[in-house]
């Protein structure tokens, strides 16, 4: 069939044609931050870093927490978020904590850190940053680009971090723990 009569065979059919894909460039512009992220997304675990005075709390998409299995990959699709949170302070400066000792956070995070895995992404980096078929990438609280942080180069220090720490992990750290501890 020629194109054209395909394209109205299927929206006749009830059926879009699929949009076609530009092809994968390595780079946290591939990664697109969900605008109900904050509502949609599982919060999982949170670590204080008294050192930092910030609260970092961990996010994922719900279909990768329900599709992560004990000791595989973690899923295509899997999209963890770490909002950073500055910790509250008192009038003397002194970190205020709850009453089991956490740091109390300020109620909006001031950075979004965002890995995202996603099939054949990865491809393109060299062997000794690339992290199987995750990216990265930085936003700030109203869902922008954090400035300079748009380029495969601006996120070399992720992409170092995990993998030194945790390429027997799938480059995860906190997300990979909790699917292995968890109650299946």
């Amino acid at each position: 069939m020629r194109p054209a009569i395909a394209a109205i065979a299927l929206l006749l059919a009830g059926v879009s044609p699929a949009p076609a894909q530009a092809p994968y460039t390595p780079g946290p512009l591939n990664i697109s931050m969900p605008a109900d992220w904050a509502q949609r997304f599982l919060n999982y675990s949170s670590i204080d870093n008294v050192e930092r005075r910030i609260i970092r709390r961990f996010y994922v998409n719900p279909e990768a927490l329900f599709a992560a299995t004990p000791g595989a990959p973690l899923p295509n699709g899997t999209m963890i978020v770490m909002a950073d949170h500055r910790a509250r302070t008192g009038p003397d400066g002194a970190l205020l904590r709850d009453i089991r000792g956490r740091l109390i956070p300020e109620p909006a995070p001031f950075l979004l850190s965002v890995q995202e895995k996603r099939e054949g992404w990865g491809e393109g980096y060299p062997a000794d940053i690339r992290n199987g078929n995750w990216e990265y990438a930085r936003f700030n609280p109203d869902l922008t680009r954090q400035a300079g942080m748009d380029t495969a180069a601006s996120m070399r220090a992720c992409f170092t971090c995990h993998l030194g720490a945790r390429a027997q992990q799938d480059f995860a750290f906190d997300f990979w723990d909790y699917t292995q501890s968890r109650p299946r």
